[in-house]
């Protein structure tokens, strides 16, 4: 039987301020996030610093850095290296099959909350999970991410091993969680040692899964999580 996970050790006010502070500043570069940046500044003051410290680092190097570097940057770091990845249940399972139960999953707490994503995008990004956990459900958005932190782990020390730009507003989404347990802490060796899961020969393109019209229904009925939500697959080597 797994154990309750522990309370947030933050109040829900900066749980909102830190989750979607991070969101925006793990998304592509533009104009307009360069523009937020004072706001997401001003914002991170309100936090304990370790989680406004790192985020206001991110910020500082974001506006010291010519735009179309960030760009070319981001793509190089997020696109190209496996261990860089911000879809979090890539690190489970890569592009194999399997995938897909675990973003149905995502999809699923999703509308069950009303969430309705973009057919553009994909949900278990790191972004996106950040938003839904910072502005529709804290609890079940916290539970998503617990629910990869090996993955989220290994995606920290990837970037702070590249001394990436983005790497300190990942240390202050993990500064948000409680300190990883033994089976976590066995997962993200595996992981480092391994790599996420290599594609399965023959596979298709992956793309985002589609509900069934009879678990939509269900969700859009009232039935509660336990009835509707679909089984979190475990990280290789978690206990």
């Amino acid at each position: 039987m797994s154990r309750k996970p522990p309370a947030p050790a933050l109040p829900a006010e900066q749980l909102l301020i830190a989750w979607q502070s991070a969101s925006l500043l793990l998304g592509y570069p533009d104009e307009e996030l360069l523009d937020r940046l004072d706001l997401i500044r001003r914002a991170s003051e309100r936090l304990p610093a370790p989680v406004g410290g790192p985020l206001r680092a991110t910020a500082d190097r974001l506006r010291s850095t010519p735009l179309g570097e960030l760009q070319a940057d981001y793509v190089e770091t997020f696109d190209n290296r496996r261990r860089c990845n911000l879809f979090l249940t890539y690190f489970a399972h890569g592009d194999t099959r399997k995938r897909g139960m675990a973003l149905l999953r995502f999809k699923q707490t999703y509308l069950g909350s009303g969430f309705v994503l973009d057919d553009s995008e994909l949900p278990d990004h790191l972004c996106v999970v950040l938003e839904y956990a910072a502005t529709v459900d804290q609890d079940l958005g916290r539970q998503l991410i617990l629910d990869h932190r090996a993955g989220l782990e290994l995606l920290r020390l990837s970037l702070r091993d590249r001394d990436s730009v983005w790497g300190p507003a990942v240390d202050a989404v993990t500064a948000t969680l409680p300190p990883l347990r033994g089976g976590e802490l066995d997962a993200v060796r595996r992981l480092a040692a391994e790599g996420p899961p290599e594609e399965e020969v023959g596979l298709a393109p992956f793309a985002a899964p589609s509900f069934s019209p009879d678990s939509a229904a269900g969700a859009a009925a009232g039935a509660s999580p336990e009835q509707t939500l679909l089984p979190m697959p475990s990280f290789p080597g978690a206990r």
